[in-house]
């Protein structure tokens, strides 16, 4: 695959905000997507485009909902970067998502397990008549059975998706694992394009991207300083500096990271670290290891371990 083909997608925001509550100020997204622009990033996901009444009061900052009057408060001037949005199965009011030509969005993302591929392609065929490009993310495929996923692409390849992304919920994906799955959705969907979301809790979402393009997938997630939930993602720095494509430019991001990140990165804690290794390596959600960093025993790994490997050694321990 050629790589100057590759469409680089910075969820800095949307993925960010599962570290920190979506609590960044409007400043801050103001200027990512300026710094974002200036590099060359051809879409930044501005967060999800859930409906507040759908998630039982909830509270999160406002990129959890993407009310279209405050997003064009936010981006008064769109440039050629385009703008994405996530929703989750069961979160999304259809009737909250406006036409295309209405709305500063470009792509609308739609989130969900396997076992819901049939209620995700219906949204699908939502936003694709309001006017939207679209995208199926299918999350966890770890924990997905061959005939289960070869039973979804058969449905994905019928429906009129744009983007089918390959998603390594629980990081425990490696590059062989990539270049599998690209070759089987390459296969099954082959009118589709394709996309990748990496997870690093093996310190190997920057490899499994590449992997991913190298196979045929063209539409990248990533993040600026790796900022998402856990582990974080395929750093967008990262592939900026090794794509082969003149219309990047390191220099913005690097400014972000400086005036912003750096900052951002000592209040909220996300990126590699012991308990978001072991669960990768073992192919857990990450929310066990997220629950450990938020505890008192936030550095006891050696438990930890135990736990996910034999929970009687610590029955045992507490005996003695």
């Amino acid at each position: 695959m050629d790589r100057r083909a590759a469409n680089i997608l910075d969820c800095t925001i949307r993925d960010g905000g599962l570290v920190n509550n979506w609590e960044f100020s409007v400043e801050f997204v103001r200027d990512l997507y300026k710094g974002l622009s200036e590099a060359g990033v051809e879409y930044m996901e501005i967060g999800y485009k859930n409906s507040p009444k759908l998630l039982k009061g909830a509270e999160a900052g406002p990129w959890r909902y993407l009310d279209e009057g405050f997003l064009r408060e936010v981006i008064p001037h769109k440039t050629a970067t385009k703008l994405s949005a996530l929703v989750d199965i069961g979160r999304v009011d259809e009737d909250d998502i406006l036409p295309r030509e209405d709305s500063l969005l470009d792509l609308i993302r739609v989130a969900c397990y396997v076992r819901d591929v049939g209620k995700g392609l219906e949204l699908v065929q939502t936003f694709h008549d309001k006017g939207y490009e679209t995208s199926l993310n299918i999350m966890a495929l770890s924990h997905v059975l061959e005939h289960e996923l070869e039973e979804a692409l058969v449905r994905i390849a019928a429906s009129p998706v744009d983007i089918v992304y390959v998603v390594d919920s629980y990081g425990s994906m490696d590059p062989r694992d990539f270049a599998l799955m690209v070759d089987k959705f390459k296969e099954l969907v082959p009118n589709k394009k394709l996309g990748i979301h990496a997870h690093n809790n093996l310190q190997l979402a920057f490899a499994n991207t590449l992997t991913g393009l190298d196979h045929g997938a063209t539409f990248l997630d990533s993040s600026v300083f790796g900022m998402g939930r856990a582990a974080g993602n395929c750093n967008t720095e990262l592939l900026l500096s090794h794509l082969d494509n003149t219309r990047y430019e390191l220099r913005p991001l690097i400014r972000v990271i400086e005036e912003h990140m750096i900052g951002i990165r000592q209040k909220w804690e996300w990126g590699y670290l012991i308990p978001y290794m072991i669960s990768g390596v073992f192919d857990e959600h990450p929310r066990i290891a997220m629950a450990l960093r938020a505890s008192e025993n936030k550095d006891q790994y050696l438990e930890f371990y135990d736990t996910l490997t034999n929970p009687e050694a610590i029955v045992a321990k507490k005996g003695d």
